[in-house]
């Protein structure tokens, strides 16, 4: 399952998905991972969720990036939740046929490995392409 929460850049997206993950830990039987593009928000997550800075891997543009994901769901048969937070830098994903193609590969990984997906978008819920809209849980 996929879950977005859309919004222009500023509107507080990453504090709803702060507040999401350090709630969800606590009830959560496997590992939860925080993939951002920096390590900003380490003293603002619970110690138990892990988080993957993507900027300090050679991650260039889309394929690498769902590349990226793969391997660290192949290594961890106990990941429950990942949370991408600003999706759209971290995935390499500036076109809505990139966006397209990233969630709809996430939607099979997360189908396939009982996985769920949490993406913080900047971007207004109009904006979005059509296979996103739907997926939309909060836009600010």
């Amino acid at each position: 399952m996929i879950e977005i929460i859309c919004g222009e850049k500023g509107k507080g997206k990453t504090k709803e998905l702060l507040a999401k993950v350090n709630g969800s830990v606590a009830t959560a039987s496997g590992s939860v991972v925080y993939l951002d593009k920096s390590q900003k928000h380490m003293y603002e997550l619970n110690n138990k969720v892990r988080l993957i800075n993507v900027m300090d891997y050679p991650v260039t543009n889309c394929d690498e990036f769902l590349g990226f994901i793969s391997g660290i769901v192949s290594q961890d048969h106990d990941l429950e939740e990942m949370y991408l937070d600003s999706f759209l830098t971290i995935a390499s994903a500036e076109t809505d046929a990139e966006i397209m193609k990233a969630i709809e590969k996430l939607d099979v990984i997360s189908e396939k490995f009982k996985l769920r997906f949490i993406l913080s978008i900047s971007r207004n819920k109009a904006d979005l392409p059509e296979c996103a809209k739907a997926k939309v849980v909060l836009a600010l």
